[in-house]
């Protein structure tokens, strides 16, 4: 279970363009789902799912995993929690250009010290299943959007995480390529992964296989849905309008 408590993210707090991305979100999400964050640009999907998969901290607020604290906890710990726990698949994919397509999804598991011919096998296992293995000595910036899509998606299960966080999955991908993603998400459900979506893109959001929808605006919770309902989410802050209850 995943909970946050009045957790907001401010950026150049106290300063004149003082920012609100999120604004006092309380919520408790359960594990074994696909969930999507939704809503328009600039809404805080990106800044709450950065969040939860401890890629930053909140200005305010704390989040739990499973009931033990993530967001106070000393930045080495944190690390080595998100190197554990998630998987992340980022909006432009982030792969490094002049490496290969094996070396872009060997990187993340680097710094776990697991023996390099057990690496190797384990990422050429991943782009095999992903239909990448003839592309593994290729330099990525020789790529097609979708095959690069699929190497983010190695790179994100490369160590093996039970949660998996996709920012944006489909921003840049045609619709074909979005049934592909969607195909490839539904078999990380059926292995038992948890995956946490950010997305304005409906189609992701009408997917068959999304059992609940966050949506957001202005950096708060206006309503959760799905085919699994809540009960325990609300947005506090004054600012936010019509409080999700």
């Amino acid at each position: 279970m995943i909970r946050l408590d009045g957790v907001s993210k401010i950026y150049n707090q106290g300063q004149t363009n003082e920012t609100f991305a999120v604004r006092d979100v309380s919520l408790t999400l359960p594990l074994d789902a696909t969930i999507v964050f939704k809503g328009p640009s600039g809404s805080g999907k990106t800044s709450l799912l950065s969040m939860i998969g401890c890629l930053s901290r909140p200005s305010e607020g704390r989040i739990y995993l499973n009931g033990d604290i993530l967001s106070g906890l000393p930045e080495h710990f944190m690390t080595e929690i998100r190197r554990a726990q998630f998987g992340f698949i980022f909006q432009r994919f982030n792969l490094l250009r002049g490496l290969s397509v094996l070396e872009n999804v060997m990187i993340p598991a680097y710094p776990l010290g697991m023996d390099h011919s057990a690496l190797t096998q384990r990422a050429m296992a991943l782009l095999t299943q992903l239909q990448l293995q003839h592309k593994a000595r290729v330099s990525t910036e020789l790529l097609s959007g979708g095959e690069a899509q699929r190497v983010a998606i190695a790179r994100a299960l490369i160590n093996s995480p039970s949660i998996v966080i996709a920012d944006e999955p489909t921003a840049n991908l045609d619709g074909a390529l979005t049934e592909q993603f969607l195909a490839i998400m539904a078999s990380l459900r059926a292995e038992g992964k948890t995956v946490i979506l950010s997305s304005h893109d409906p189609r992701i959001w009408k997917s068959d296989g999304v059992n609940i929808i966050v949506s957001m605006q202005d950096g708060c919770l206006v309503d959760v849905g799905g085919k699994d309902t809540l009960s325990d989410y609300r947005c506090n802050d004054d600012q936010c309008g019509e409080e999700a209850t």
